[in-house]
């Protein structure tokens, strides 16, 4: 295990996130996975090791695997070589967390397939009976499998939280044609990734896409795909509705943070205490073993 990777410093920093540095390269990007890790929409002060590479190499796998199915962004893995063709030396301690994209205009969405009720869904339902302006099945139990996928958008914002937002309104917001369009695909490469990984022991139970639009107007898939920050991934076996699942994803840091919380050493607002070691490490293990179950390879860093 190496030791997190916190901050970049490369020629042409464009912009910053919780946990992704994105320079400009022109008509491309490169987009520098980091260790940091963000809950309650606060990033915390002591990254995750080997986070970044977890989620740069396991998007790579999937976009790879997806490309027959819709268009992305993704061009290639940097490793270094003249290949990625980039006007700087790429510092080895990037390597494995760095990708080279192809540029396009984000659209200001998040486009959520969620093929089980749990999270937002599940609290929304207990109101309403449905989610997003869907009408699901009454009396349906907390991480039951629904009757069909459904796509819920939600607004994207830099700051504080999302919010789940109609159909209807996603197309104020995107125009009728890229709607229809981010819904279809979403979709489709929801069901593509849930049957891929249930035969790998794990119920991708909801995932988050991101899309972007190039200036001829294509629309791209991009950002990252079906990792642990941006999917809810649950181990097959013991699959148990009725109840909260066990998950491929930062749920340790939550729970530690939820115990802090309520014990009144947090008060919600950042700086978030400095996590302890073993909750680094609980989580750095379930980023793993996620990837080593999706592509059964040991992760290269």
């Amino acid at each position: 295990m190496t030791a997190p990777l916190m901050e970049t410093s490369l020629p042409g920093l464009r912009y910053q996130g919780k946990v992704r540095d994105t320079y400009d390269l022109d008509d491309r990007l490169l987009i520098v996975a980091s260790d940091r890790i963000s809950a309650f929409d606060v990033v915390m002060s002591r990254g995750i090791p080997d986070k970044g590479a977890v989620l740069t190499q396991l998007s790579a796998f999937w976009f790879e695997k997806v490309e027959a199915v819709v268009p992305t962004h993704f061009l290639r893995l940097a490793n270094g070589a003249e290949a990625d063709a980039l006007p700087f030396s790429l510092p080895p301690d990037l390597v494995g967390r760095s990708m080279v994209v192809r540029k396009a205009r984000r659209l200001d969405v998040e486009c959520i397939a969620r093929g089980y009720l749990a999270g937002t869904a599940w609290a929304e339902y207990r109101r309403t009976g449905a989610v997003c302006g869907i009408r699901l099945p009454a009396g349906l139990e907390e991480s039951a499998q629904l009757p069909e996928p459904i796509f819920t958008p939600s607004t994207k914002v830099q700051s504080g939280h999302d919010e789940n937002i109609t159909y209807a309104q996603l197309e104020e917001i995107v125009g009728a044609d890229a709607a229809n369009v981010v819904r279809l695909r979403s979709l489709a490469l929801y069901r593509f990734a849930w049957h891929y990984a249930m035969e790998r022991g794990i119920i991708i139970a909801d995932t988050k896409f991101e899309f972007g639009q190039t200036t001829t107007g294509e629309i791209l898939l991009i950002d990252e795909v079906m990792t642990p920050d941006s999917s809810r991934f649950w181990p097959l076996d013991g699959y148990a509705p009725g109840k909260p699942q066990p998950s491929f994803d930062k749920q340790p840091l939550r729970d530690w943070l939820d115990v802090e919380r309520h014990a009144g050493r947090w008060n919600g607002d950042a700086p978030a205490p400095k996590l302890p070691a073993e909750v680094v490490d609980a989580t750095s293990k379930r980023y793993l073993e996620a990837y080593r179950r999706l592509t059964g390879a040991e992760l290269s860093v």
